[in-house]
């Protein structure tokens, strides 16, 4: 039998096995591939010669199965257009039906997104990020298409040093700069270097970022976060800590500041200890009442490890962050970083390299500081104007909002919600369940995750969801 793959502008694979000669077997694999849809209706197919000549058959042996599949109503054969696929032959299985609501009446897909963990990716800027990845391909060094160096590309650690020091007050070295493909995984790396002893976690958080430190092998120990902040004065209480994971800038969830007095205290923990603080600033740009907070890691670059990410600023699909490390930090985590990590991909970071600077990453920031602004000031009028009962809590910065509740109102708002089309989170997800105290009845609001055209719509649904007055039912709002 002849050869299995077919190139016709694209790679088709025929199966020419089984009994009944050649002219059955290639008529059987036509038939399988119109049937399953890897041949879609209205596909021209190659001529007899040249579908022959890729199979290794001879060309009558072709001319007759595309004879017998024309005659079942397969395929279509008409005087200058060739031989296609028949528009009324559809694939076996057909694709599922969407429907509003799923099984019993439940809520289905939800039209309108208001849950945290993206920016608005709708707003990616195309044009100058392809202007910037044709102007980083056409300078690049033939070496940037290896595997390159586990630390990152030379020029976007020289970047970054330079634009973290301008906008974040980083102190940082392009020799200290790791880059990685996520927080996720530098906070993995972080826990796999420090080897031995807990690290203390905010006691709002994502569950994942607890999840993933364990797995690398410390445990966790919730720090307690209130109005100020997480409790750093708690730390010299906690009995084989190497480290702890904050959000100075913005903690998430509950969008407060770390308090001054607990900045300096989570430093002199470090340096008292030897320990660490992971300084995670994954929205530290975006501050709309003031200027932005201050990188902590300023305060004392050898006990503090900056980590940013282009998930928020950007787009996740990047899968671009950094690490600023102390000195002594930089050759143990590069050792583990080369037992089989995956780096980002080199082009990517030389796009962003250039990126940064030409000048766009600003210009870039600029702008959805300015639309994001616009989306937070727009749903805290229409929590004054429809729902004044309920209170935004935190500052005015980062892609969220936390909304008070009335005690006790918490899962059923978030449920009603889900009645209105809208995806919603409430505070409790984010708390964990081994800290005290019992957490509070709130909303987490990404008024950053929907594009523009979808913002209204997710406003209404929320206002929707929302009980006029404390103690009435969820729903019964404007």
């Amino acid at each position: 039998m002849g050869n299995s793959w077919a190139t016709f502008g694209r790679d088709l694979h025929l199966d020419l096995t089984g009994p009944g000669g050649p002219r059955a077997a290639l008529i059987r694999a036509l038939r399988d591939a119109v049937r399953t849809g890897r041949l879609t209706p209205g596909t021209r197919l190659p001529s007899s010669r040249s579908l022959a000549a890729d199979l290794g058959l001879a060309r009558n042996t072709v001319a007759d199965a595309y004879a017998e599949l024309v005659a079942e109503g397969w395929l279509t054969a008409r005087q200058g257009s060739g031989t296609r696929v028949a528009d009324r032959v559809l694939p076996r299985t057909a694709p599922a039906v969407r429907r509003p609501h799923g099984p019993a009446g439940r809520p289905g897909r939800p039209r309108f997104d208001l849950t945290p963990g993206t920016p608005d990716i709708s707003a990616f800027p195309r044009t100058a990020w392809l202007a910037a990845a044709r102007r980083a391909l056409t300078t690049a060094p033939s070496e940037a298409f290896g595997y390159g160096d586990p630390a990152g590309r030379p020029e976007l650690r020289t970047v970054l040093a330079d634009y973290l020091a301008r906008a974040r007050g980083v102190r940082a070295d392009p020799d200290r700069i790791v880059v990685c493909t996520g927080f996720m995984q530098g906070l993995a790396l972080l826990a796999r270097t420090l080897g031995t002893g807990r690290l203390a976690v905010e006691s709002y958080g994502l569950d994942f970022h607890r999840d993933v430190i364990t797995r690398a092998g410390p445990g966790t120990v919730p720090l307690v976060v209130d109005a100020q902040g997480a409790r750093t004065e708690d730390l010299a209480g906690l009995d084989d800590v190497r480290a702890a994971l904050l959000t100075p800038a913005h903690q998430f969830p509950t969008g407060v500041p770390l308090h001054p007095d607990r900045r300096a205290a989570a430093v002199n923990w470090a340096r008292a200890t030897g320990g660490y603080i992971l300084e995670d600033d994954y929205d530290g740009e975006f501050r709309y009442d003031r200027q932005p907070v201050g990188a902590l890691q300023g305060l004392d670059p050898d006990h503090v490890v900056y980590l940013g990410t282009a998930s928020k600023s950007l787009a996740p699909a990047l899968r671009l962050a950094w690490m600023v490390l102390p000195d002594r930090l930089v050759d143990p985590l590069l050792a583990v970083k080369r037992t089989g990590e995956w780096q980002s991909g080199q082009l990517e970071q030389l796009t962003l390299a250039e990126f940064l600077s030409s000048g766009a990453y600003d210009r870039h920031l600029r702008g959805m500081r300015l639309r994001y602004r616009r989306r937070r000031d727009q749903l805290v009028a229409a929590l004054a104007d429809r729902a004044p009962h309920v209170h935004v809590s935190g500052i005015a910065a980062g892609l969220h909002a936390v909304l008070e509740l009335p005690p006790g109102t918490e899962q059923s708002i978030v449920q009603a919600a889900r009645w209105q089309g809208l995806a919603l989170e409430g505070l409790t997800r984010f708390h964990d369940p081994t800290a005290p105290p019992t957490p509070r009845d709130a909303l987490v609001v990404a008024y950053g995750t929907p594009p523009d055209h979808a913002f209204a719509g997710a406003l209404d649904a929320l206002i929707r969801a929302l009980p006029p007055e404390p103690g009435a039912a969820p729903g019964a709002g404007a």
